[in-house]
């Protein structure tokens, strides 16, 4: 599927993390995205008309609606927030966990009874460090949840990097990417299983981001990066090693290498697309939403969105 095109949309800031697409009220097609500025911005399905509808004062990451036409916003430096696109206000709904301030709240998916499932990536660094965690191996990553009575508990802990989540079409299980074991868990939440943990796919071609459900009623996997064999054979050196690695100037670090791909798998594990484009002018992508067809991409370093019809 390389042979696909691709469009890129320009946003006025860097580092468009994550998608959104509308599907219903007012913004119905238009589709939402953070910056590393705090900006969260609104595009018309068609690219052409791009406006500011809010300021988290924070670093936006994942991004998605609630029934109520609201954004639910992961904002890394300061926790779960909802945005009203009306009127810009932001509202933080919860920063921490039994007491203790989150690092790195990176990435949710909102059930059908207004439960909220989302990630901290790590209880050690946040999102200026991320590279820390990744290398060093922290496996301090957890997934969340949220109940409709304001209280959070701790589901999942002990995730190598724990970064995107999504529910399945019948929301009997929750998902959550692990970057740095390339995989995705599945704890599942009805039936015989409930309870339990398992994996929806291991062993990725690269380093999971963000995921999300598609209206296609698969699980949408982004690979930000190929695996690298350097950076695997570091995760696994002694702890002193890792450590002295992270603190080497960031010219001579692991590099993520360039390149736009994205993955969708169905509720067994089987892979249905593999997206991947081959193109000089976008690269690393960590958002992903499938909607109708398009597949919308967003990136942790480019000032832009881009969309593949599949």
């Amino acid at each position: 599927m390389s042979s696909q095109r691709i469009d890129v949309v320009l946003v006025p800031s860097h580092g468009a993390e994550d998608v959104v697409v509308a599907t219903h009220g007012p913004d119905e097609g238009s589709v939402f995205t953070g910056t590393e500025d705090g900006s969260v911005y609104r595009v018309s399905h068609d690219g052409r008309r791009i406006e500011r509808v809010a300021q988290t004062e924070g670093r936006p990451l994942g991004l998605e609606l609630d029934g109520d036409g609201r954004l639910l916003v992961c904002d890394a430096r300061r926790g779960l927030l909802r945005v009203d696109t009306a009127s810009g206000a932001v509202e933080r709904v919860t920063d921490s966990v039994a007491g203790r301030q989150m690092r790195f709240c990176n990435n949710a998916a909102i059930a059908g009874d207004g439960t909220v499932w989302f990630s901290d990536s790590s209880t050690q660094f946040g999102i200026d460090r991320w590279k820390d965690d990744f290398v060093q191996n922290t496996r301090t990553g957890r997934l969340l949840r949220l109940g409709t009575d304001g209280a959070v508990d701790v589901v999942l802990d002990g995730l190598a990097f724990a970064n995107g989540v999504a529910l399945s079409a019948d929301e009997s299980y929750v998902a959550v990417a692990e970057t740095g074991a390339r995989t995705v868990v599945r704890h599942w939440l009805t039936g015989e299983r409930a309870g339990t943990r398992d994996f929806l796919v291991q062993d990725l071609p690269g380093y999971p981001d963000n995921i999300a459900r598609g209206s296609d009623g698969l699980v949408w996997v982004t690979i930000a990066s190929p695996r690298d064999p350097v950076v695997e054979r570091l995760q696994t050196s002694p702890p002193w090693l890792r450590r002295q690695v992270t603190r080497i100037p960031e010219r001579v670090q692991p590099k993520p290498k360039r390149t736009v791909r994205v993955q969708a798998y169905d509720d067994a594990g089987a892979l249905v697309h593999d997206v991947d484009v081959d193109t000089p002018g976008y690269h690393m992508v960590t958002g992903v939403r499938e909607h109708e067809g398009r597949v919308w991409l967003g990136s942790l370093h480019e000032p832009a969105i881009a969309v593949v019809t599949l």
